[in-house]
């Protein structure tokens, strides 16, 4: 049973989903919200501050990627862990669900008590994480563990949880090297299937966004994170 109450917002058109899902994670002492497309989505989020979000993809009026797109984008939805629940095997959809802000992405059928363990899991490491040092700061930027800001100078960046956890991966240990594996079971879980190269993806964005000099490219084994004049 989780120590306090926490908010899941479960969004799927399947009525079968819904209450197999439901039934089992209130069993568990959560508090359950439901939409059944991605606009009564966003909308269930803005009112409900949900801690954890899962989701369908394909669903009517609006699908689960653009949902997540708009709900990242909400300040008060930064720490909000949000997972793919999905039939969609195609690995395009993979990287869109990713690309979008998602933080997990499961295939469908899953066994109702498989998912439960993950989602306390992922309560365990959102507990966890907040006892890291909340703030890092490495030449002109600063990476903030609780407001989940990137500030490079005067400028705000944004970037969304997965890349921001991966950027705070690295730069809590410059100069040591991670590889592909290592980044994959810390970020997404090793219970979680994901493309070696979603790795890449995730850090071709961050570069993209805070500058190049920050995180090296190790050839043959990962990444480091090594700031300038470091």
């Amino acid at each position: 049973m989780p120590s306090t109450k926490k908010t899941i917002l479960l969004v799927d058109d399947d009525e079968d989903i819904l209450e197999l899902l439901l039934y089992n994670l209130k069993a568990d002492g959560y508090h359950i919200e439901i939409a059944k497309d991605g606009i009564e989505a966003i909308e269930a989020a803005k009112r409900a501050l949900p801690d954890l979000i899962i989701m369908d993809i394909m669903m009517p009026r609006m699908d689960g990627v653009e949902a997540c797109r708009h709900i990242r984008k909400l300040p008060e939805m930064a720490n909000t862990h949000i997972i793919f629940l999905t039939a969609r095997v195609e690995e395009y959809s993979e990287i869109a669900a990713f690309d979008s802000g998602a933080d997990d992405y499961i295939m469908k059928p899953i066994k109702p008590r498989a998912l439960v363990s993950r989602v306390n899991a992922y309560f365990k490491k959102a507990n966890r994480s907040s006892e890291q040092i909340s703030q890092l700061e490495f030449a002109g930027l600063k990476i903030d563990r609780v407001s989940y800001t990137v500030t490079k100078g005067e400028n705000v960046i944004e970037l969304p949880k997965k890349e921001f956890e991966l950027l705070y991966f690295l730069a809590q240990k410059p100069g040591q090297v991670f590889n592909r594996d290592i980044l994959l079971k810390n970020i997404w879980g090793s219970d979680v299937y994901v493309l070696a190269r979603t790795v890449d993806v995730h850090i071709r964005k961050v570069r993209e966004k805070i500058g190049d000099k920050y995180i090296k490219t190790v050839m043959g084994v990962g990444y480091k994170f090594e700031p300038p004049g470091a």
